[in-house]
């Protein structure tokens, strides 16, 4: 293992394991930090350089100031923090695998700089959670403005209640550990980024990415309908697949790693992992 120390790479806890020719990035979605993909890490560090790092609002960045709630008002100035770290550790043509709302901050990014992404890997990835009349996100404003509100008047009770609801309550370890990485946020950091993501509209963005593109379904996700990866691989420009992996939740990552790793073996063409 190598650890990256500069500017923002440092305060992001940015890491590189592995010493393949070709780098991976790793991000983690909301409420989450690194720690999510550590059970799918050791076996593409076999293959690849992989990079993991922790977006400013979690819980296990030190710095408080790093996350400034003006800056982070739309996906933009998460993108951006993403080509800035790219750069900053010089990887280029890497295949960038986000979680949740990392999948349409790596799309923005990779509209803004192309040449730093050769593959785009969206794990439960959404554009829009709101329903509309043409359009199904999987909430109705009301359940957004309801979540909202129970981050704002009760975050500890709230984040064990939401983690147990959006991962397999069928293995309780990986909803324990989401749920501790939520409570290590910063309350009004988590009710910033939360109004960030579930009122975010980035369906427009869509049709300018042209990165070939995976979407990976849960195919029981009660965050994000299946409907929604159909939607996004009509509209994303660049050559995109969907590909479903059987799991309940929105973590599989987590509660499915085998199956996941699998799928990644797939469509990336190293050899399947074993069961370990």
């Amino acid at each position: 293992m190598k650890m990256v120390d500069k500017c923002l790479s440092g305060a992001m806890n940015a890491r590189i394991m592995g010493l393949g020719s070709q780098t991976i990035v790793l991000a983690h979605g909301y409420g989450g930090d690194q720690s999510v993909w550590d059970k799918i890490l050791p076996h593409l560090a076999k293959h690849y350089s992989v990079l993991v790092f922790d977006w400013c609002f979690s819980g296990a960045v030190e710095d408080p100031n790093l996350f400034d709630p003006l800056k982070y008002t739309s996906y933009a100035a998460f993108a951006d923090d993403l080509i800035h770290l790219l750069e900053e550790m010089n990887i280029k043509s890497s295949v960038f695998v986000g979680h949740s709302m990392s999948g349409m901050i790596g799309c923005i990014a990779s509209v803004k700089r192309p040449d730093l992404f050769k593959r785009l890997i969206l794990i439960g990835a959404s554009p829009r959670y709101m329903n509309s009349d043409d359009y199904e996100g999987g909430f109705k404003s009301g359940d957004i403005e309801g979540l909202i509100s129970s981050i704002e008047s009760d975050f500890y009770n709230w984040a064990p209640a939401f983690a147990s609801i959006v991962v397999d309550a069928n293995d309780p370890a990986s909803v324990d550990k989401f749920a501790k990485c939520l409570l290590r946020m910063r309350p009004e950091v988590a009710l910033s980024v939360a109004k960030t993501v579930f009122y975010c509209d980035e369906r427009d963005t869509l049709q300018k990415v042209m990165t070939p593109c995976t979407i990976v379904q849960p195919s029981k996700d009660i965050v994000v309908p299946n409907s929604v990866a159909y939607f996004m691989e009509e509209k994303i420009k660049g050559k995109t697949t969907v590909e479903v992996v059987e799991t309940d939740g929105h973590f599989p990552q987590l509660t499915s790693h085998l199956e996941l790793l699998n799928l990644l073996s797939k469509v990336l063409g190293f050899d399947e992992p074993e069961n370990y």
